[in-house]
């Protein structure tokens, strides 16, 4: 329960956890923000840290402490995180997917067989473009690239829409957040500006189960 707790004052406090780090390290800033977004979209098991919010947070910052954080910097950094970590996590899934799925951690297994399912799912939907629409949705972000590697998407293919996708998803956001970050309004609310990203985020998947669950047999 203090973990859950933990993870949630992270994702509805970035600003205030961001805003410290930015004041103690100054140019490390950088290291942490490319870490995160590489691992959220690289490590298949880790798709429980920020995404769309810390891209979010992070052009926010980039505004209110321009002097410490250039935002063109900040872009071009974690667009390269985002390519190699889905690089990297279909890499995985092309060498490791198939035992991985198979592994378990204290009797449950490392990737859990719903999410995998939800992922599936939208590469039924969407084919290929699922790379590119992934990048918007929590969990399966992280395990799309993963499941393309394990169905050996052809590299070619996945390396387009990879790019493709970590743009649009990264200037999209970060963009977003510099200039909606100076605005009051928004300032003033973070927390629920996280929020609201993050029930946007989730839409998709929550609009998948009802249809699944609801249409009739």
């Amino acid at each position: 329960m203090e973990l859950l707790n933990q993870i949630a004052d992270i994702f509805l406090h970035l600003d205030q956890h961001l805003g410290r780090i930015i004041e103690d390290y100054g140019a490390l800033t950088y290291l942490v923000l490319f870490l995160i977004i590489f691992i959220e979209t690289g490590v298949v098991v880790m798709p429980f840290l920020p995404g769309d919010s810390l891209l979010f947070a992070a052009g926010m910052m980039a505004a209110k402490y321009s002097e410490s954080l250039n935002i063109w910097l900040i872009i071009g950094l974690l667009l390269v995180a985002a390519i190699l970590g889905d690089t990297c996590n279909y890499l995985l899934g092309k060498r490791f997917g198939a035992q991985a799925l198979r592994t378990k951690l204290f009797g449950r297994p490392v990737i859990k067989p719903e999410h995998v399912a939800h992922t599936h799912s939208f590469y039924e939907k969407y084919g290929p473009s699922t790379i590119v629409i992934a990048r918007f949705v929590p969990i399966v972000r992280t395990l799309a690239p993963f499941v393309a590697g394990i169905a050996v998407m052809d590299y070619r293919v996945f390396f387009k829409y990879n790019v493709v996708g970590g743009l649009l998803w990264v200037i999209g956001l970060t963009v977003a957040g510099y200039f909606l970050g100076s605005i009051p309004l928004v300032r003033d609310n973070f927390e629920k500006v996280i929020m609201g990203i993050i029930l946007l985020s989730v839409l998709p998947i929550i609009w998948q189960f009802f249809r699944k669950n609801l249409s009739p047999a």
